[in-house]
């Protein structure tokens, strides 16, 4: 197989030394024969600036890595993404959400006991029940929303058990239900890190996603979306994480560590890829 991979940060802050050792893994995997794609997920408009972007670009050239043209930047297809969901609307597959985080969080305070999952407590499913009529009378009136997939039904829609190949840990069983009612769009942000990545990977021939183990769970979720999709499902690599002395992964919060303040110490490139351990 040769291999499609791709190396997507947000730009919400400068690049660290965990993205370094993250992209340069992504383009060794591609290889000689590979392709190397490079895309920019902004989705969320309200932290991710285009002097970001910029930087990122800069600081990947520095480290002599090459992409190919043009690079895919998600705020740019948010058309795209409405299609996808519009094709899980129609599959009855989505509802809208009017409750606030307020309101979650007091209806699982009230449950007790409330299942969790990766991303924290399971949505209780207040919203799913309610009528039709209801919903578009709600909608009409301008009250905020979020699209959720309701899992009961998507997981009914899928005629066998699920599974994906992650090269450093073998098969495994997809268990998207751990994420229960996910949301897959809010009206702040008209679509999800867990939409726009599957549709994108999809769309870009990406047969070898390779991420940090962060993202390991999420995965399992992404393997029901390309299912109900009718997407490729491409192999996986998640990767250990780079952390400091303190043990703490790298973050965009530790200005000490990121790439251009490196470089202005005077570090060069191949001090820096030495140092993410992708020599």
């Amino acid at each position: 197989m040769t291999a499609i991979t791709r190396f997507a940060p947000s730009p919400t802050g400068f690049l660290h030394l965990g993205h370094a050792a993250s992209a340069l893994f992504s383009a060794k995997q591609a290889g000689p024969d590979g392709r190397f794609l490079l895309r920019i997920e902004d989705i969320d408009q309200t932290r991710c600036r285009a002097e970001y972007v910029d930087a990122i670009f800069e600081d990947l050239a520095w480290l002599g890595l090459q992409w190919e043209e043009p690079v895919r930047i998600q705020s740019q297809h948010f058309r795209d993404y409405e299609k996808v969901l519009d094709r899980l609307t129609d599959a009855g597959l989505l509802y809208p959400c009017f409750c606030t985080r307020k309101d979650i969080q007091e209806e699982i305070a009230r449950i007790g006991n409330a299942p969790h999952g990766p991303d924290g407590a399971l949505y209780p499913g207040t919203c799913r029940n309610r009528s039709a009529s209801e919903r578009a009378d709600r909608v009409a009136t301008g009250e905020s929303y979020a699209l959720r997939l309701d899992m009961v039904r998507a997981l009914r829609q899928v005629a066998s058990p699920l599974s994906w190949y992650d090269r450093k840990v073998g098969k495994q069983d997809a268990t998207p239900e751990i994420f229960g009612d996910v949301v897959l769009a809010r009206k702040d942000t008209p679509t999800s890190y867990h939409l726009s990545v599957t549709h994108d990977d999809h769309l870009q021939g990406i047969n070898l996603v390779t991420r940090g183990e962060d993202l390991f769970f999420a995965s399992h979720l992404h393997r029901l979306l390309q299912e109900l999709l009718g997407y490729d499902v491409p192999e996986y690599h998640h990767h250990g994480l780079l952390t400091g002395p303190d043990g703490k992964r790298f973050a965009k919060r530790d200005k000490s560590k990121t790439l251009r303040s490196m470089r202005d110490e005077g570090m060069t490139a191949q001090e820096v890829i030495a140092l993410s351990g992708y020599v």
